[in-house]
């Protein structure tokens, strides 16, 4: 018998890509139910060769399902996720509502997945957020190797962070542009089309954006609470892919070639780091693919023990969808969690 997983958010770009993922990984589950708002009643999604009609959530008995993929939404994780976790399915958010309570793991299968045993406190296990999962995922091996002090990180960040609306407005802008036609501000502050955009979530008193302070408080509950980090984050006009300019600073010497040689070898990141014209990874090959790509590998020579490199995925896949994905498999793989039906 396999589990019964719960999808609430089937609709968005997130939720639609994790139906890809469980069917492309096989996923063990019996019985796959897409939920949504009341508006999205009746839409069709795609799960592998099956058609899904989508359900409301509101009207959705929980009791019989073992892991719930979260991917609706902070206001309804903050009001459904509790609910869901009492019925006695695990949720795996998507959202940034639990990431920082101390009772609800933050996890990255290839850095931290002994964490994920402390579900049991709230039935609830976070995913982080997209640009933290790729650069931790890059950061783990090396920490362990030299002890990470500090990292300086600047984001590149593609339009499908801020979903469906925000790789729209970059179409509609960039068709604007050649046709001379109206060019329309909605979902970002200034125009994305030919243009980037230092300003990603609200801002804080300190003058960081919320995106800034994910990454910095995320790492730290992920990796170590001593690796001190400072981010810019910025949205720039490409559809998929997440880019990360990533400067360390190590307690002990490491070598670019230490480096590179640790991370080919390292759960979930795949190293193309040629010193000629091209040999490096953009965002637009990390599209549809899985791993975390490092490349532009080098010394910093501004401080001892410095290394510099360039970090790119694809975050609606390991920023979101896949990373929740591999977080149920470790549960299952781990025996931590059985199937309702099996036990039945």
């Amino acid at each position: 018998m396999g589990y019964k997983v719960a999808l609430v958010g089937a609709t968005g770009n997130v939720g639609r890509e994790m139906l890809n993922i469980l069917d492309e990984r096989k996923f063990p589950a019996d019985d796959v139910v897409a939920l949504a708002s009341r508006r999205s009643v009746g839409t069709e999604v795609s799960y592998g060769d099956k058609t899904l009609k989508v359900k409301a959530l509101e009207n959705h008995d929980f009791s019989d399902v073992d892991i719930c993929l979260m991917s609706a939404g902070g206001a309804v994780s903050k009001e459904w996720s509790p609910r869901i976790g009492a019925a006695g399915a695990v949720v795996i958010d998507n959202s940034s509502t639990w990431r920082m309570d101390p009772d609800v793991p933050l996890i990255v299968p290839e850095v931290n997945a002994d964490a994920v045993a402390g579900f049991t406190r709230k039935n609830i296990i976070a995913n982080p957020n997209c640009s933290t999962a790729q650069l931790v995922v890059a950061l783990k091996p090396l920490h362990d190797k030299a002890a990470i002090k500090r990292v300086v990180v600047s984001t590149y960040q593609s339009v499908s962070g801020a979903g469906k609306e925000g790789m729209d407005e970059l179409f509609a802008q960039t068709k604007s542009v050649y046709t001379a036609s109206e060019l329309v501000n909605k979902k970002f502050p200034k125009r994305i089309a030919f243009n980037v955009i230092p300003e990603i979530d609200v801002f804080m008193e300190d003058g960081y954006t919320k995106e800034e302070w994910k990454m910095m408080a995320e790492t730290k509950k992920i990796l170590d609470p001593k690796i001190r980090l400072t981010a810019t984050c910025v949205r720039v006009p490409v559809f998929i892919g997440h880019s990360e300019a990533v400067s360390i600073e190590f307690e002990k010497p490491i070598t670019p070639d230490e480096a590179r040689s640790i991370l080919r070898n390292a759960p979930g990141c795949l190293v193309i780091d040629k010193h000629e014209p091209g040999g490096y990874v953009t965002p637009y090959e990390s599209a549809g693919e899985d791993a975390t790509y490092i490349s532009r590998i080098r010394e910093d020579a501004t401080v001892e023990n410095g290394l510099s490199m360039w970090v790119v995925s694809d975050n609606l896949r390991k920023g979101a969808a896949l990373n929740a994905v591999q977080i149920a498999e470790c549960l299952i793989n781990r025996k931590l969690i059985s199937a309702k039906q099996k036990a039945a």
